[in-house]
């Protein structure tokens, strides 16, 4: 059996986020104690960082285990490409000023105060390029919900290379989660292999999919160093998508708690 949305919730943290020893600290305990400690300090990020819990990951965990993690990322895009459009009909009304120009930051990434929170996700409706077949894609390490776990921990990846007593570490926890032996072994692929973006580019078949492609990388990282600010960059220009509706992404994702 192979569930996506379940390795969504699992790096997320979501299966255990109302409990004190959730999967994410439990791999956080993990690689404190067999990787030499260093997870009680000296590791920003990276793969390592996201198994032992991110402070992103932490705030989405809640969503993560009411919505599920494929449903969660077809609710952002939906709502982040609505409020997009909503946001170019103000243009052309002239009632409020235009999007971000192409090229700047994210302002989401330079955070300057409290950020109001979105009280639900909506979800993305049942035919929608949106909507992923949830159904359809449990059971398949070829559908569109695997690639969209690719997507996080290629993101994850980029922060650099893990030494081999983090390898090690995380391979251990893989190996502790509640999960199938086809999820494990999927994830142990998806760990050894090279970064392939032009894999995720390719997987994209629409504008919705791109987005949520997009959508789950930045889920999966903290956006807090030069080459993980760099990789988002070239994937969002890979994937197609316009600078505007790349900042309005950042803006929901910081508006349901996945940001800042």
């Amino acid at each position: 059996m192979f569930d996506a949305s379940k390795l969504i919730n699992e790096l997320l943290g979501a299966n255990g986020a109302s409990q004190a020893g959730s999967a994410m600290q439990k791999g956080k305990d993990y690689l404190s104690q067999n990787a030499g400690g260093i997870a009680g300090g000296t590791l920003a990020g990276g793969l390592a960082g996201m198994m032992m819990g991110s402070k992103k990951g932490r705030k989405m965990a809640s969503k993560a285990a009411t919505y599920g993690g494929l449903a969660l990322v077809a609710g952002l895009a939906y709502k982040a490409y609505n409020d997009y459009q909503s946001g170019k009909d103000k243009v052309i009304d002239g009632s409020t000023a235009p999007a971000a120009p192409a090229g700047s930051a994210p302002t989401q990434d330079r955070p300057s105060g409290a950020v109001p929170q979105i009280a639900s996700i909506p979800a993305a409706p049942a035919g929608s390029g949106f909507d992923i077949a949830e159904n359809a894609e449990e059971d398949s390490a070829n559908g569109f919900g695997a690639v969209l776990v690719s997507a996080m921990i290629a993101a994850a990846k980029s922060d650099g290379q893990i030494d081999a007593a983090e390898h090690q570490a995380i391979f251990g926890k893989i190996g502790e989660l509640d999960l199938s032996s086809d999820e494990k072994a999927f994830l142990f692929d998806q760990m050894n292999k090279p970064m392939d973006i032009d894999g995720l580019v390719n997987a994209s078949q629409s504008p919705e999919q791109a987005m949520e492609i997009y959508i789950a990388s930045v889920m999966a990282i903290e956006v807090d160093t030069p080459s993980e600010q760099a990789y988002l960059t070239m994937l969002a220009a890979r994937l197609g998508l316009e600078p505007a509706l790349t900042s309005q992404i950042h803006q929901t994702l910081a508006t349901a708690g996945a940001e800042g």
